[in-house]
């Protein structure tokens, strides 16, 4: 992984400022963390544990499930899904400094013994074939434009009828030369794959029941909320991080807003299974 690239997304710039949000309601460097108030600040997709709610209904996500998130940043679906439903979860993180961000709120939620986090990468493999029955993953495989080798080991890493469900990006509308270069500069995505290139990728990789959704209309007043918000926030967020963290901030909100307005970039939700 080029370190480079991926902290030019101001989004993993300085993911400790976490703690900075912790620090500011009152919590101690290490006071135990309730995972309901964590989850106000560790939440990096769009609509939060909303969204996870509906992938529980969707996929069937019980106590016995064994699920695999990929791209889990610092660690806050994971640890939502292990502490609602009382499952086992793999968390996936390939940027060691977002693990071990990840690792540390774990840790302070109790729930060691229910996610497991490991760095690496998933086009690697991570040693566990056939293992899960489920994976998920959340505006993280916009980073990975290697899909043929990525669906393969995803696919690998699934129990036979095993399920999994993605939430990303999808080209709605030919995207500019700007627009991609903001998209491979500030969003570390150097590949949106249109419709039909997901239903023929997650075909060959040997996946069924291929079901793709289009979220843009959703997201595009998610993303300008949270935009918003930030905006309206300012003065508080600049005592609590100081101005290089919400300058940062501020430029990134604003470019995924003006990539969603201009109607070429859309949002998608992905549900397949693996035969049984």
């Amino acid at each position: 992984m080029d370190d480079t690239r991926s902290k030019q997304m101001k989004l993993y710039q300085r993911v400790d400022r976490v703690f900075n949000e912790l620090k500011a309601i009152g919590m101690g460097d290490d006071d135990p963390i309730p995972v309901e108030q964590l989850c106000n600040y560790d939440q990096y997709h769009y609509f939060g544990t909303d969204a996870i709610d509906e992938a529980i209904e969707l996929l069937g996500i019980t106590a016995d499930s064994q699920v695999l998130e990929i791209g889990s940043g610092i660690g806050g679906p994971s640890r939502y899904l292990a502490h609602r439903q009382g499952c086992k979860v793999t968390a996936l993180e390939i940027q060691p400094d977002v693990d071990a961000t990840g690792r540390a709120l774990t840790h302070r939620c109790g729930l060691d013994d229910w996610v497991d986090h490991r760095c690496g990468d998933m086009l690697d493999g991570i040693g566990s074939t056939g293992m899960y029955d489920v994976i998920v993953s959340w505006l993280a495989f916009l980073h990975i434009p290697d899909r043929d080798t990525l669906y393969r080991r995803c696919f690998e890493s699934l129990r036979p009828g095993g399920q999994m469900l993605v939430e990303d990006y999808f080209e709605r509308g030919t995207l500019s030369e700007r627009e991609q270069l903001i998209l491979a500069r500030d969003i570390w995505c150097d590949r949106v794959p249109t419709m039909t290139d997901y239903r023929m990728e997650l075909s060959d990789a040997g996946f069924e029941n291929i079901a793709l959704t289009d979220m843009t209309t959703s997201w595009l007043s998610f993303v300008m909320d949270r935009f918003q918000g930030f905006q309206a926030a300012s003065e508080r967020n600049r005592v609590v991080h100081g101005d290089a963290i919400v300058d940062g901030l501020h430029g990134f909100y604003e470019a995924v807003v003006n990539l969603f307005k201009d109607g070429n970039l859309g949002g998608i939700r992905f549900t397949v299974s693996k035969p049984k």
